[in-house]
């Protein structure tokens, strides 16, 4: 259940951009020098974000891969560094924390990702694994650990008796429960979780699914859940966020943006859902293909691709407006009377 906005949030992006460049080497230099058609590649990964995280909230991120959702989730958990604009944590910026504050939100904030096997070392026990870092912070003596990790590991439906073995003899649910119980082992507040069910079977996903909401239960955890499947954002989360191109075009809660998207792009996922009582509608992707993030297109982002666009959309960035209660979208369509908006030029921008 999502919590009251008057309590400050766990943590909150503010006008957060996060860009990759790839500088020129000595020898393109020098090839430049002489005429050659390089230039420094710059990848704008997020691009002035704003997205609060309540305490206790599910809020589900998702959009087109290389929409720069993954980045984020990196950003607010403090894995990577922001290029421009601020994190804040418990309503302090992240760059003003240091010593125990600062490792008390590392722990606090912890990541599942969507390979386990590339973020478990292969060269280590599930013991090792899970019990290394709560060792090293002092939260369970060594003495204790065997029986820490156990309750951990039969907590997210491991066996204890697996604890000797290494990575490679478990499945792939299996490892994803492993990647859970690492993160449950710092007693975390926050879990990002980057497409952490998406390489799962679909029986193995309902299962992880419902493994989340009884930790969330039982640890009053919050979650950032990245995803680009839509079915299972709008089954567990409280509020849904889309982005795209690296910007955030509307936010809602699951009933609301589902029922009433408001922004094209929004209107354009949902609307090719599978449907069990619209057996014979003919899919009708997106056209286009989304912009490259090293030369983002000026305006909106997705004018481009958007059927509605006009002029406006081809030169001014649209901001997030309130369009009912706790819905916000990007759009200059929430700027115009509504038989302007149906009358809305049909052919997308070049």
């Amino acid at each position: 259940m999502t919590t009251s906005l008057v309590e400050a949030p766990l943590v909150e992006a503010l006008n957060v951009s996060r860009r990759f460049s790839r500088k020129l080497d000595y020898a393109e230099k020098i090839a430049r020098f002489f005429g050659a058609d390089l230039e420094e590649k710059t990848v704008h990964a997020v691009d002035g974000v704003n997205l609060a995280v309540y305490p206790g909230d599910v809020v589900g991120l998702v959009g087109e891969s290389g929409c720069g959702k993954s980045t984020l989730g990196r950003v607010m958990a403090g894995i990577m560094s922001a290029s421009d604009g601020e994190v804040r944590w418990k309503d302090k910026p992240l760059t003003s924390l240091q010593g125990e504050e600062k490792r008390a939100m590392r722990l606090s904030a912890q990541m599942i990702f969507q390979d386990p096997m590339s973020t478990l070392n292969p060269r280590k026990r599930v013991i090792d694994l899970i019990g290394e870092a709560p060792r090293v912070h002092g939260i369970a003596k060594s003495s204790e650990m065997r029986d820490y990790v156990a309750s951990l590991a039969e907590r997210v439906g491991l066996d204890a008796s697996y604890l000797d073995r290494y990575p490679h003899q478990f499945s792939g649910g299996q490892r994803q429960r492993i990647g859970i119980a690492r993160a449950l082992a710092v007693k975390p507040k926050l879990l990002v979780c980057d497409e952490s069910v998406a390489a799962l079977d679909v029986s193995i996903q309902a299962q992880i699914l419902n493994l989340f909401m009884d930790l969330k239960r039982e640890f009053g955890l919050t979650y950032l859940f990245i995803s680009h499947d839509l079915g299972v954002v709008k089954h567990i989360c409280d509020r849904v966020v889309v982005m795209y191109l690296g910007r955030v075009v509307e936010s809602a809660t699951p009933d609301e943006l589902f029922d009433n998207p408001k922004h094209p792009y929004t209107q354009a996922l949902i609307r090719e859902l599978p449907s069990v009582s619209d057996r014979r509608r003919v899919f009708t992707p997106i056209k286009g293909e989304i912009p490259s993030p090293l030369h983002p297109p000026p305006g909106c982002h997705f004018h481009p691709r958007c059927p509605k666009a006009f002029d406006r959309c081809r030169v001014e960035r649209p901001v997030l407006k309130e369009n009912a209660t706790g819905h916000v979208s990007a759009c200059h369509l929430n700027d115009l009377p509504a038989s302007e908006t149906k009358n809305a030029t049909a052919e997308p921008a070049i």
